[in-house]
C-alpha cells in the first residue's frame, strides 16, 4: 500500500511538473513580445482610442515596452482620480447653492471616485510588481477593478447629465469626466494586452452542474450559546436545505449572528442598525457576519457600505420578510440612489428575501435592488419594481432561484454577471410602454462585462398574462455601445416578441453589440424571425457558449462554494 501511494505521489508529481513546465513555456511565448521596446504610436494602434492613447504616452518614452506603458497609465489615472475626487468635494462645500438633484447626483460621483481610488490603488501593486502575464484569476481580479472603473465614470456622468440643473454643475463636471474616461480606457486597454493572458478562459470543459451548499456549518469554537442556537435553527430551517441534502462537502463559515426582529425580540429592530453592527473589512477567511432577518415588512433605505465586507443576510423566505421602499427618479432621485437596497461591500451573500421598490411605473426609474458588490450572491431572492428593478451595477455577481419582476430594462448595469435557474416576468406596462427585459451596459470592448442569463424562465407576471391590451416584450436592448447579453438553455414563453430584441435609438450599438442565445426552448424561443442586426448571433457551439457559464465568465469555482449557494459550473 506504501509502494502504490509512493507510486501515486510520484506520477502526480511528475504530472505537476509537467503543467507547470507548459504553463511556464506558454507564459513566456506571451512575454516575449511584450517586453520588446515599442513607439507609443505603434502601441496605440490597437487601442480604442489610438490618438488620446498616443498623447497620454508620447511624453514618456519612446523605448518602452507594454509594461511600462502600462504602469505609466495607471499611475497617471490614479493621479487624476484623485484631481477628479477633489473637484467634487469641492462643488459640495457649496451645497447650499445647488439644487437638491444636483447634489445628489454630486454625491453619487462622490461615492463613486473614492472607489475608483480603492481601485486604482489596487491595480497600481499588481501591474508595478510584475512584468509578466499574470494567472486567470489575479487577472481576472485587476481586468474587473479597471473594468468597474469606467463604469463608475459613466454611472457619474449618466446622474449629472440626467439630473444636475446647474449648467456650471454640468460644464465643470463632464469635461474632466470625458478626459478621465479616455484615460481609464487606456489603462484597461494596456492591462488587458501586457497582463492578461491570451486564452484567459478555458472555454471547452462542460463539467457536470455540481450542487453546492451548507453541510454542518463551521463555527469558531467560542460562541456563545445564544448565537450557536440561532446559527443552528437558521441553518436547519432556512439555508439552502436542498443544497445541503446533496451532501457537498464545502462549509459555509459563519464568523458571528445578529438578529432583526420588529418585535424587539431580536438583536436589533432595523436591518439598518444590524449592518452598523457589522465588523470593517472582514477578510473571506474569516467568515461571515450573518445578519438573520425575520419575517415582516421593513420600510427602509438599507446600504451595504464598501467597509461591510463578507456579509450574510438572510431571511424567513421571499414573500416573508420584505424590505420595501418608493424613491424614484421622478421624486427627484437619480436612478443610482433610488434604490431600497444598496450594496457595494465585496463578498455580500443575500438569501430568502423580498426586495421591493413600489413607486409604481408612472414614477417611470426606481430601482429595487442596486448591486455594485464584488463576488456577490443572491439566493432564493424576489426583486419587484418596474423600469429599472434590478441594478446589476458593477463587478462580479451571481444570481440563483430568483424571481424578477419589472417592465422597461428591468435587468439593467454593466456587472459580469450570471443568473441560473431564476424566473424573469415581464410585468403590465404603462400604455404605449413596451417591455425590455435586458439594457446592459458596456461602453469599452475590453471589459469583462454582460449578462449571461442560464436555465431561466421568462413568462409574463400575470398582470401582463390577463391584460386585454397587448404589450410587446423583448429579450433586451442596447443602453451603451458594447452592449453584451446572452440566454442560453432558458425557457422563453410567447410573451417574447418573435424580433427577440429593440434597438435603443436608430442604429446606435447594432454593429458593436453582443446579443447571443443558444439552445432555449418554448414557444417564444425560435429564432427564425429574429434581428439581423451584425451584432446578433445564433450559437450553434457549445465551446463558444462556454465562455458565459459560471465556470469561465465568473471563475465562479474560485469563489462560489463559500457562499453555500447551490450553482451549475458548465452548461447543463
Amino acid at each position: 500500500m506504501a509502494a502504490l501511494k509512493l507510486v501515486m505521489m510520484t506520477v502526480l508529481a511528475a504530472s505537476f511538473l509537467i503543467l507547470v513546465s507548459f504553463s511556464s513555456s506558454s507564459l513566456a511565448a506571451d512575454n516575449s513580445s511584450l517586453t520588446t521596446p515599442v513607439s507609443p504610436k505603434n502601441l496605440c494602434k490597437t487601442i480604442p482610442d489610438p490618438s488620446y492613447c498616443k498623447s497620454v504616452l508620447q511624453p514618456y518614452n519612446q523605448t518602452g515596452n507594454v509594461y511600462y506603458y502600462g504602469r505609466v497609465s495607471v499611475r497617471k489615472s490614479l493621479s487624476q482620480a484623485r484631481k477628479f475626487s477633489a473637484l467634487i468635494e469641492k462643488y459640495l462645500r457649496n451645497r447650499s447653492k445647488l439644487s437638491v438633484t444636483a447634489v445628489r447626483a454630486l454625491e453619487d460621483c462622490q461615492l463613486l471616485a473614492g472607489l475608483n481610488m480603492d481601485f486604482l490603488v489596487s491595480s497600481f501593486e499588481t501591474v508595478n510588481k510584475t512584468s509578466r502575464v499574470l494567472s486567470n484569476l489575479k487577472a481576472e481580479d485587476v481586468q474587473t477593478l479597471l473594468s468597474a472603473i469606467l463604469t463608475n465614470q459613466q454611472t457619474c456622468l449618466d446622474g449629472i447629465q440626467a439630473t444636475a440643473s446647474s449648467w456650471s454643475v454640468k460644464n465643470g463636471i463632464s469635461v474632466p469626466l470625458a478626459n478621465d474616461t479616455k484615460l481609464y480606457s487606456v489603462s484597461l486597454a494596456l492591462f488587458t494586452k501586457g497582463w492578461v493572458p491570451k486564452q484567459k478562459k478555458v472555454t471547452t470543459w462542460t463539467p457536470r452542474g455540481k450542487q453546492l451548499g451548507f453541510r454542518n456549518g463551521r463555527l469558531p469554537l467560542r460562541m456563545s450559546e445564544k448565537t450557536r442556537a440561532v446559527y443552528e435553527a437558521v441553518s436547519q430551517r432556512k439555508l439552502l436545505q436542498a443544497a445541503a441534502a446533496t451532501g457537498g462537502d464545502n462549509e459555509v463559515v459563519v464568523k458571528d449572528i445578529v438578529t432583526v426582529n420588529q418585535n424587539g425580540s431580536g438583536d436589533f429592530m432595523t436591518i439598518t442598525d444590524a449592518v452598523n453592527a457589522a465588523p470593517n473589512n472582514s477578510l473571506a477567511i474569516d467568515g461571515y457576519f450573518l445578519i438573520y432577518v425575520s419575517a415582516g415588512v421593513y420600510e427602509e433605505y438599507v446600504s451595504i457600505p464598501k467597509n461591510k465586507k463578507y456579509l450574510m443576510m438572510i431571511g424567513d423566505g421571499i414573500n416573508q420578510t420584505i424590505l420595501t421602499g418608493n424613491r424614484s427618479v421622478v421624486d427627484g432621485w437619480t436612478t443610482f440612489n433610488s434604490a431600497t437596497l444598496a450594496v457595494v461591500a465585496p463578498g455580500f451573500v443575500g438569501v430568502n428575501m423580498t426586495i421591493r421598490n413600489t413607486a409604481g411605473a408612472i414614477k417611470h426609474q426606481a430601482v429595487a435592488l442596486r448591486n455594485g458588490a464584488d463576488l456577490s450572491t443572491f439566493y432564493s431572492c424576489s426583486f419587484e419594481a418596474y423600469q429599472d428593478t434590478l441594478y446589476t451595477h458593477s463587478l462580479r455577481q451571481f444570481y440563483r432561484d430568483c424571481d424578477i419582476y419589472g417592465t422597461v430594462d428591468f435587468i439593467f448595469g454593466n456587472a459580469a454577471v450570471v443568473f441560473q435557474n431564476c424566473t424573469l416576468y415581464p410585468r403590465l406596462p404603462m400604455a404605449n410602454q413596451f417591455n425590455a427585459i435586458t439594457a446592459q451596459g458596456r461602453t469599452d470592448p475590453n471589459q469583462n462585462t454582460g449578462i449571461s442569463i442560464h436555465n431561466c424562465t421568462i413568462r409574463a407576471a400575470d398582470d401582463l398574462a390577463s391584460s386585454n391590451v397587448t404589450f410587446k416584450t423583448y429579450l433586451g436592448r442596447p443602453w451603451k455601445e458594447y452592449s453584451r447579453t446572452v440566454y442560453m438553455q432558458s425557457y422563453i414563453d410567447d410573451v417574447v416578441d418573435p424580433a427577440g430584441w429593440r434597438e435603443w435609438n436608430g442604429d446606435f450599438a447594432l454593429s458593436t453589440l453582443y446579443y447571443a442565445e443558444y439552445n432555449n426552448s418554448g414557444p417564444g424561443s425560435g429564432t427564425g424571425n429574429r434581428v439581423t442586426w451584425p451584432g446578433y448571433h445564433v450559437i450553434g457551439n457549445a465551446t463558444d457558449v462556454g465562455n458565459f457559464t459560471v465556470f469561465n465568465f465568473l471563475l465562479g469555482d474560485d469563489w462560489l462554494p463559500q457562499t453555500g449557494v447551490p450553482f451549475s459550473s458548465g452548461l447543463l
